[in-house]
């Protein structure tokens, strides 16, 4: 279900870690990614990078305001809500990096074609036309930021998934997220390639050394886009909202394609941005494979990013996933099966689940993604409930829970017992106004979730249930109403909430009434089966999809983030830069 954002194949940014073993890379994941666009951010007074706060009534770690300064001189306060808040500069604020000159632009296009012929001769992927190139000042570059935020159609899906989100718990329910989403975009950039305009776009206030690596990772998605074409490839399914059984079902085929598919495109742009720097050593990631225990180490530093560091554990873990897991995908199928397989052969034939992204063993095995059945409950609810969200809860998703509700320790435990998840939201009829419809109280969700072990199932209901507390004022356990100890029954400030455990299974339903939340849960778990059930392989060209296969939460609620920010630009949290010594990611023997 994921909050992901939507990225239509971007530009995005990178991870570089640090290289391992008999080589350190000078190099860390996050942050910002040149000298000159940290120092335009005021970092947290004590200095130390906070850590996300388990518990969803608390999103991340935004506690207290933080001040950075995306557009230079200009202080900017990010409040607990997400919100910007423009202030006076201080004696402090951070200075802007002066615009490149006439001969220092003039040398950044001219490494674009020699940049370009690394990237084609690093990957086999073939030079089929040149590509544009223009530069962009700091104001241009946030005003295409904003507008492509407002006008792009997976900033219409993240409106939808929000309440999803919040009504799951892995947003604070006063946590605005377009806000965040712009502040962050702002933050964040370091140049993007525009697929739609066939355009690497360079910013003229970043010194040419600095953007030469990004260059690595953006024309990386040009050939990418040369070779499949990124639009189309990178969107499975269809913008409508699946209104009935079969359309449900086409969607829960379909629904992690799309974030499979762009942590493809971002590891690989990260496995080519990393041979970049290594390429003064003979060098590539495929010689080294010991350099991504290393990266692993440093992928959840986020302290050169402030509004990053602050952003709800939510944001963080999905906005870095196609960086992250990408690149470990990307870095086992090189070692494994060599380099035609890691770039032209899994563009031909991507991934369609987060499992197999998490797992790379399991795509080069062809192993069944477990994928749960949802039957018709359309006669069930559509009466007073109108279709909203559907859709799977992948073994990221269950990360991301798991770490929020109940510890990284809960994560690591419960995350490889996951064995398939489904979810569907509908919102109520009698929301009529805008307000109504952005409450969380508006929303009936459920989720049903299948465990390898009945030990495994019972112990995420035991969290789940903890974490309700911390969801809802006025909780009440209503013991008698419980049919028998396999179910825990309460009432909420949003209505009815029902937990039931049936074998390996666990049955969640939030919002609606009990007597129709067992009914949906008979229904469910009767259609259920133990055999598994392999995740539709969609052709790149949609050929074969059903016209509605996937609804407007085609990524799930999590991963339409970063999917937002991949399709505006570079992140620059993956793949911060910092000078070593005589200079730029250094690379030295031990």
């Amino acid at each position: 279900m994921r909050a992901e954002g939507a990225e239509t194949r971007q530009g995005a940014g990178r991870v570089n870690q640090s290289a391992t073993h008999a080589l350190v890379i000078a190099a860390v994941i996050v942050g910002g990614l040149l000298a000159a666009s940290a120092s335009a951010q005021t970092a947290p007074s004590n200095g130390t990078p906070q850590q996300p706060v388990k518990g969803a009534s608390q999103p991340g770690t935004y506690q207290p305001p933080v001040q950075i300064s995306p557009q230079g001189p200009q202080t900017i306060t990010i409040g607990p809500d997400g919100q910007e808040r423009p202030q006076a500069s201080g004696s402090d604020a951070a200075k802007e990096h002066k615009p490149l000159t006439k001969d220092q632009a003039k040398e950044l296009f001219k490494s674009v074609d020699e940049i370009l012929a690394f990237v084609s001769k690093d990957t086999d992927l073939p030079i089929k036309s040149s590509i544009k190139k223009k530069l962009l000042t700091r104001d241009e570059v946030n005003k295409y930021l904003r507008e492509k935020f407002n006008e792009d159609k997976s900033t219409k899906r993240l409106e939808r998934s929000e309440v999803v989100l919040k009504k799951f718990g892995l947003l604070d329910p006063d946590f605005q997220l377009g806000p965040f989403m712009i502040s962050l975009l702002t933050e964040q950039v370091a140049g993007f390639y525009d697929n739609k305009t066939k355009t690497v776009n360079l910013l003229d206030w970043v010194d040419v050394d600095d953007q030469q690596p990004v260059l690595a990772h953006e024309l990386t998605h040009a050939l990418q886009d040369q070779k499949v074409g990124l639009t189309k490839w990178g969107e499975v399914g269809s913008e409508d909202v699946a209104k009935n059984v079969g359309e449900d079902n086409a969607h829960i085929q379909t629904d992690e394609s799309d974030t499979a598919r762009d942590a493809v495109t971002e590891g690989q742009a990260m496995a080519v941005y990393l041979d970049w720097e290594l390429r003064k050593t003979g060098r590539t990631l495929a010689d080294v494979p010991d350099m991504m225990d290393k990266m692993k180490e440093t992928v959840a530093d986020t302290s050169g990013s402030p509004i990053m560091a602050r952003a709800p554990l939510l944001l963080q873990k999905s906005l870095l996933f196609p960086y992250d897991e990408g690149l470990g995908f990307e870095d086992a199928l090189l070692v494994r099966k060599g380099k035609d397989a890691a770039f032209a052969g899994v563009l031909d034939n991507p991934p369609s689940s987060t499992m197999e992204i998490m797992h790379p063993a399991t795509y080069m095995a062809h192993t069944p993604v477990p994928v749960l059945r949802l039957p018709d409950i359309h006669p069930l609810i559509d009466a007073d409930y109108t279709p909203y969200d559907v859709g799977v809860m992948g073994e990221f998703d269950v990360e991301i829970v798991t770490e929020l509700f109940g510890g990284k320790q809960m994560a690591a435990a419960l995350t490889p017992q996951w064995n398939g998840g489904i979810y569907y939201a509908a919102q109520k009829r009698s929301a009529t106004t805008d307000e109504a419809k952005r409450s969380r109280a508006s929303i009936g969700l459920l989720y049903y979730s299948k465990w390898k072990s009945q030990n495994a199932a019972l112990e995420f209901m035991r969290m789940y249930a903890e974490e309700l507390p911390r969801k809802y004022s006025g909780l009440s356990e209503r013991k008698k109403d419980e049919t028998d100890a396999t179910e825990q029954v309460y009432s909420t400030s949003e209505g009815d909430v029902l937990l039931s455990l049936s074998d390996n299974g666990v049955f969640i339903s939030e919002g609606f009434p009990l007597e129709l939340a067992r009914k949906l849960r008979d229904k469910i778990a009767s259609v259920q089966s133990d055999a598994p059930l392999q995740m539709t392989s969609v052709d790149r060209r949609r050929a074969a999809l059903p016209v509605h296969a996937t609804g407007e939460a085609s990524f799930d609620p999590g991963l339409a983030l970063a999917r937002t920010m991949a399709d505006a630009g570079v992140l620059k949290a993956a793949i911060a830069a910092e000078n070593v010594a005589s200079g730029r990611y250094t690379l030295l023997e031990r």
